[in-house]
């Protein structure tokens, strides 16, 4: 993948208190990005990435945003700019999954999920990517240092899986939401990558609300051809990549990183 360098660029990174998204928002400080505003919900998880930001040699600032909530993703945008003098890449990494909102496994079928619970796994998961996008778009197509948008889709939105109806219907809402959006703000690139079970605090949660435990994590890395959880610094680098000049004539496009899972149709012994 080349060097994959961001030198100079000011990033801003959604759901970057934990998990993947505090993966790619210190992975960019690696790579060189000057500046890095680390959102997310929690203030307190905000202010730890951004202090791992700061000590990988970027500037950071921590912003606190409700993403179901139009005028703070408005006003987060602008904040991030201001702070930095404008902006060059947005990673749309925030996201959550019913099982987070609702306790029992039974509750989460297409046919009991409640519609609170639609709604809200909507608001953060589809909408307020194309509101942050939206409200991104003119200080990206100012850029002049390859202007970037990476959103976090899923191999959820790739396949049907069970108790999970609103969270793959908005990850495949994500997937084309990546190719319009390259279509409608090119030369600003476009794409997503589409993660498989990655060790998370998310998928943590998932693994504990299933009432399995590590029988959940078993039961879904055995049809992967590569055994084992990934890891979120494992889906930064490419995150990074696609951020990067090396990914310069990619666009519009989907990565999935699942450790073949997808690859593989049935379950290995």
């Amino acid at each position: 993948m080349g060097s994959g360098s961001l030198d100079g660029r000011v990033v801003l990174v959604t759901g970057a208190g934990q998990g993947i998204g505090r993966a790619i928002a210190v992975e960019t400080a690696r790579r060189g990005a000057a500046a890095v505003a680390v959102a997310d919900r929690n203030e307190a998880t905000a202010a730890e990435t951004a202090a791992l930001v700061r000590a990988a040699g970027a500037e950071a600032e921590p912003l606190v945003c409700d993403l179901r909530d139009r005028d703070r993703i408005e006003g987060m945008v602008a904040r991030a700019a201001d702070r930095f003098g404008g902006l060059d890449v947005l990673v749309n990494n925030a996201g959550v999954i019913e099982s987070a909102l609702v306790d029992r496994p039974e509750d989460r079928a297409v046919d009991t999920l409640p519609e609170d619970v639609w709604d809200a796994v909507y608001e953060v998961n589809l909408k307020a990517v194309w509101l942050t996008t939206k409200f991104a778009a003119p200080h990206l197509r100012r850029s002049v240092r390859g202007p970037a948008i990476v959103n976090t889709a899923s191999v959820a939105g790739l396949t049907g899986r069970p108790l999970a109806p609103v969270y793959g219907t908005t990850k495949a809402a994500v997937i084309h939401l990546t190719k319009v959006t390259a279509v409608d703000l090119a030369p600003v690139r476009c794409n997503c990558f589409c993660p498989g079970v990655i060790e998370t605090p998310l998928a943590r949660d998932f693994f504990e609300a299933s009432g399995k435990g590590d029988a959940m994590e078993r039961e879904l890395t055995a049809p992967q051809l590569v055994r084992r959880l990934g890891q979120p610094e494992e889906v930064a680098r490419l995150a990074c990549f696609l951020a990067s000049d090396d990914a310069a004539f990619i666009t519009g496009a989907s990565y999935v990183i699942d450790g073949g899972a997808l690859a593989w149709h049935g379950v290995r012994d």
